[in-house]
């Protein structure tokens, strides 16, 4: 029995119990919405026949051949990734317009008898969305910046703020990169733009907006990406958690992270000479001989004393920002981060309180104490 093939406008992966999405590969790659699979009703190579047809041929040999191509992928998903959802599965389907590849897929599907959703407009009312999103989600959130100079575990104190149970935006995790110039990771390639806005909706749409959000400090861009405008405006009017971490505890720190730079120092090496005009042959220099003796956290601490900490300080002065808690740590330790996380969450009662009544004077909400 054919079952009921349903428009919505709704995208969230929860709403269905899978998100197909019929595009290429290519488009896949470039964005999608998170946690989709991707299914082609026509492959790249495919597409790419269909359209030449199109233009050299007719419309209808393009749609006869088209139609073939997709046919065959179909049932080859069937027969495959397919094969084992039960008679209840209820997926969204989704093109690249809610045109023909989204129709023909959700069709077969429903003569199967599978209840399927076709989502209206399609990848593009999607990416419409996300930008409206990214321009209002993040005016509702109560962030709070973990900042400290470079070394300082920022990224480790924020995934112990949520082992805690505390809500945190890792952007870097998002973006897969580290943000410094060393900040690629091995294995993990940078999504592009809209990617990456892909995943940094997703993440908001989990948020309690009721509750704080932490956010390591970040400059404007990370890695090849630029965080979107209205999340960085409010990033840079949102208080501070300042963590102070001694340089030498900081050196040591960072040679354990970028251990890898240790073993292979290229990367390092190239680095190292595009500062020469910055910093003058000398101290360079003075660089590369503690590299080529493999003094490592030495090396480390030159490169903060001279370089990162003052880039450091001369960002964070751009920005007026509140600093609501200063902390210290000896080091990068596990039982300091413990110390840190706990203090902050401590006075997270503090904090919602003075963010309820500025939220209220902004709106413009007349409010009487309870002491009134």
């Amino acid at each position: 029995m054919t079952a009921p093939i349903h428009t919505t406008q709704k995208w969230q992966p929860e709403h269905f119990d899978m998100v197909i999405d019929v595009r290429s590969p290519s488009e896949f790659a470039d964005d999608h919405i998170e946690g989709a699979v991707n299914l082609p009703a026509l492959f790249d190579h495919e597409r790419a026949v269909v359209g030449t047809l199109y233009k050299q041929t007719s419309a209808f040999a393009a749609r006869k051949t088209g139609a073939a191509f997709m046919s065959h992928n179909i049932a080859h998903h069937l027969e495959t990734f397919l094969q084992d959802k039960p008679a209840d599965f209820r997926p969204l389907i989704h093109c690249w317009r809610g045109g023909q590849r989204s129709r023909a897929f959700a069709l077969v599907l429903s003569e199967i008898g599978w209840t399927t959703y076709l989502f209206e407009g399609g990848y593009k009312a999607y990416r419409r969305d996300v930008l409206d999103k990214i321009k209002s989600l993040p005016k509702q959130l109560q962030l709070i910046i973990i900042a400290g100079r470079t070394g300082s575990g920022k990224t480790a104190l924020l995934q112990t703020l949520q082992q805690k149970q505390q809500q945190i935006l890792d952007l870097e995790d998002l973006a897969a990169h580290r943000g410094s110039l060393l900040g690629h990771i091995p294995g993990r390639p940078q999504p592009g733009q809209r990617l990456f806005e892909s995943r940094l909706v997703h993440q908001l749409l989990k948020f309690d907006p009721d509750k704080p959000v932490f956010v390591e400090s970040e400059s404007s861009r990370i890695g090849n990406l630029q965080i979107p405008a209205s999340l960085w405006q409010v990033m840079t009017n949102a208080p501070l958690v300042k963590v102070d971490v001694p340089v030498l505890a900081r050196a040591a720190y960072l040679v354990s992270i970028y251990e890898r730079l240790t073993t292979d120092s290229s990367d390092l090496s190239l680095l190292i000479e595009g500062m020469t005009r910055r910093h003058g042959h000398e101290i360079t220099g003075k660089w590369q001989k503690l590299m080529k003796h493999k003094d490592w956290c030495g090396l480390a601490q030159s490169l903060l004393t001279a370089h990162y900490d003052p880039a450091y300080d001369q960002s964070v002065s751009k920005h007026d920002r509140e600093e609501w808690l200063h902390l210290s740590q000896k080091d990068c330790s596990e039982q300091q981060r413990e110390k840190t996380v706990n203090s902050i969450i401590s006075r997270l009662d503090e904090f919602t309180g003075a963010y309820e009544v500025q939220h209220k004077l902004k709106r413009g909400l007349n409010f009487v104490s309870d002491d009134v």
